[in-house]
């Protein structure tokens, strides 16, 4: 249980204990205690009231958000808030004020009438004391006993007898009422109750001289003056009660109000009918009324104050009848205007509720075709199409997540294709991978290194070692014109002729032949726009001579301590002409010497001012880091321009070619 009550929200407690408040109220009032009837009213309004909120919220909470996850029911609930709850508590509460005061006009017009009859029987006794002879003091004992000998008196009685019947000179109500009220007392109008009987009494105290007269007349609370009172409402009934003593059962005792009583009997008129419904909207009409009477008791004690209950059943059109006739005809023009606003208001609101449906429908259509085109789209359908009505935004909508699937088939037909582009390119890396030297040559005294950074998948720099001889070595480098596949393929067309030219014996051929042969074949299997700029030396670890030929190439740079030799004997890029005389530079090699060769993407990245990198900053990184391993150094001077540059891109390709020959 513990844990049950630790689990439980403040709200949860709340209700829990207003619950059991309630419970304790309603066993309190069913053994016959009797408790404040504010404080119970109060209650029972907060039990209901927030009871009723209290499951309402937990019914949200439970089955809210499945319920709402809908745009459509979310949409109904709206409308439901916006439109028709109002209007339903405008209704109820014109019908509940509607009720009210119909009952209030049905129990005032039955207390008015009541108060007619005192009041007409009142004037009759007025009358009745006038009409007496005058008469002196001493005649005052030798008036009559019996009034209604008297013709003046008989007269006025027999006339009011038809709207006041049993009408009678009272000769023990009046002046019993009178002596309880006190010797002051002259005059009384009213009811008065003795057990179950209940009379109209009207009393008036005749002076003569010192002596006094008391002319009383009575009317019984009987049938016949029930069915006399307000006629053109329905039955009538009086409920005779009268105040609780101690020795009464506490089941027998009643409350009504602050008002606490026990019934006696039930008395109503006879012949009285609940009128016809004049319309669907006649509906009955209950007004009860409270009338104060004396209680006459049987012994000498004063009299007590009991209560009458008076109530009739009548139609809501008879009360309109008499409330808006008798004025005129002024009454039922407002009444029909009343009834015009509420039928044009009733209109309005459901050509509203009309449109909001109609508006919902579309409203929700479009976003289920959305959402099953969504799902579509998700599973990976994008053919899904949804249906455009109208020109509205939704149309807008529904047009744009056409556009959308028709763009998105189109960009994944574009991304497959670029990826089986991709997959032929990764293919072609490998295979020019392949191209270039997979072990670098070992000869005594020479060190060597290279690397090449392709601005693409593949690229159009080359450089290649081939050993001649135990002691001779060739190095070429070389940088297609253009880039990417084009320039990847006449790279491939290079290697592959360069080798062949080394293999058909020519590794004794100077490098300025075996470049000529390789300008005359460029020449017939390219293009007129294709070309390449090549480097070629042979290096003799034995006479220490470098012969070489540069064809249109960067000059590389051979670097002996902090001096720097460019090497730019050659001639003519090859590929271009077929008539090109190429010639061979020689140059004597000192010992630790660094040959630096290198394609035009590590000299021309620029900076932010524009300013490219250029042979001179190259030159002074290689004579700054000359005593680095070529490998390191290969990196270094592959950073030095990177730095340089700052650009997210590689706009060229990167190649460099180290070789320490000691």
């Amino acid at each position: 249980m513990r844990n049950s009550w630790r689990r439980f929200s403040s709200l949860d407690r709340f209700a829990l204990g207003l619950t059991i408040l309630y419970g304790v109220v309603w066993v309190a009032r069913i053994s016959g205690r009797q408790l404040p009837l504010l404080l119970v009213t109060l209650i029972q309004f907060f039990f209901y009231f927030f009871i009723s909120g209290y499951v309402l919220y937990r019914l949200t909470t439970l089955y809210g958000s499945r319920l709402l996850w809908s745009l459509r029911n979310r949409l109904v609930v709206a409308y439901l808030f916006i439109a028709v709850v109002p209007v339903l508590l405008l209704a109820a509460m014109a019908a509940l004020s509607a009720t009210l005061a119909f009952q209030q006009l049905a129990a005032y017009l039955l207390y008015k009438d009541v108060q007619s009859s005192i009041e007409r029987l009142q004037s009759l006794s007025n009358s009745v004391a006038a009409a007496l002879p005058a008469a002196s003091e001493s005649d005052a004992a030798s008036m009559p006993r019996n009034l209604e000998s008297l013709p003046n008196v008989t007269s006025v009685i027999s006339a009011a007898q038809t709207s006041l019947p049993g009408l009678t000179v009272d000769y023990r109500l009046g002046p019993a009422v009178l002596k309880g009220m006190g010797a002051t007392s002259r005059r009384f109008a009213g009811a008065v109750q003795s057990g179950d009987e209940v009379w109209l009494v009207s009393a008036v105290v005749r002076r003569i001289g010192a002596a006094q007269q008391v002319v009383s007349l009575a009317v019984p609370l009987s049938e016949e003056l029930l069915d006399r009172l307000v006629p053109e409402l329905g039955p009538v009934q009086f409920s005779i009660t009268r105040p609780p003593e101690d020795s009464d059962p506490p089941a027998a005792i009643a409350s009504l109000g602050e008002s606490r009583f026990i019934t006696l009997r039930e008395r109503g008129a006879r012949g009285r009918f609940l009128p016809r419904s004049a319309n669907w909207f006649d509906f009955e009409v209950r007004g009860l009324t409270k009338f104060s009477a004396v209680l006459l008791r049987n012994d000498s004690s004063p009299p007590l104050q009991s209560t009458l209950f008076g109530n009739t059943v009548t139609r809501a059109s008879a009360l309109s009848r008499q409330l808006f006739t008798d004025p005129g005809d002024v009454g039922s023009l407002f009444v029909t205007g009343l009834l015009s606003i509420g039928t044009i208001f009733l209109m309005l609101e459901v050509a509203a509720l009309r449109a909001g449906v109609r508006l919902t429908r579309k409203i929700t259509l479009a976003v289920d075709d959305l959402y099953r085109a969504t799902q579509l789209v998700q599973a990976g359908d994008f053919s899904s199409r949804v249906q455009v009505q109208g020109s509205d935004q939704l149309a807008e909508l529904g047009a744009s997540f056409n556009d959308m699937t028709t763009s998105i088939s189109s960009l994944i037909d574009e991304q497959r294709q670029r990826q089986r582009l991709e997959n032929e390119l990764s293919i072609a890396h490998e295979v020019q991978s392949q191209l270039f030297p997979q072990k670098l040559p070992e000869l005594p005294g020479v060190e060597l290194a290279a690397v090449c950074r392709a601005a693409r998948v593949v690229s159009g720099d080359y450089y290649d070692f081939v050993q001649l001889g135990p002691n001779r070595i060739g190095m070429a480098v070389a940088d297609i014109s253009g880039k990417g596949i084009s320039a990847a393929l006449l790279m491939a067309s290079l290697q592959a002729a360069f080798r062949s030219q080394l293999l058909e014996g020519t590794q004794t051929a100077g490098t300025a032949e075996l470049v000529t042969r390789l300008n005359l074949h460029l020449f017939r299997n390219t293009s007129d726009d294709r070309y390449a700029t090549l480097f070629y030396a042979v290096y003799d670890s034995s006479t220490r001579i470098l012969h070489y030929t540069n064809a249109g190439h960067l000059p590389p740079l051979l670097v002996c301590g902090e001096q720097v030799q460019k090497l730019e004997m050659g001639g003519m890029v090859v590929g271009l002409f077929d008539d090109c005389v190429y010639e061979q530079g020689c140059v004597s090699v000192e010992p630790g010497s660094l040959l630096v060769a290198y394609s035009d993407g590590i000299t021309e990245p620029e900076n932010v001012y524009g300013e490219q990198f250029g042979a001179r900053r190259l030159a002074a990184e290689v004579v700054r880091h000359r005593q680095s391993a070529p490998p390191r150094l290969a990196e270094q001077l592959i950073a030095a321009a990177e730095e340089w540059g700052q650009s997210p891109e590689q706009a060229d390709d990167m190649t460099v070619v180290v070789a320490r020959l000691a």
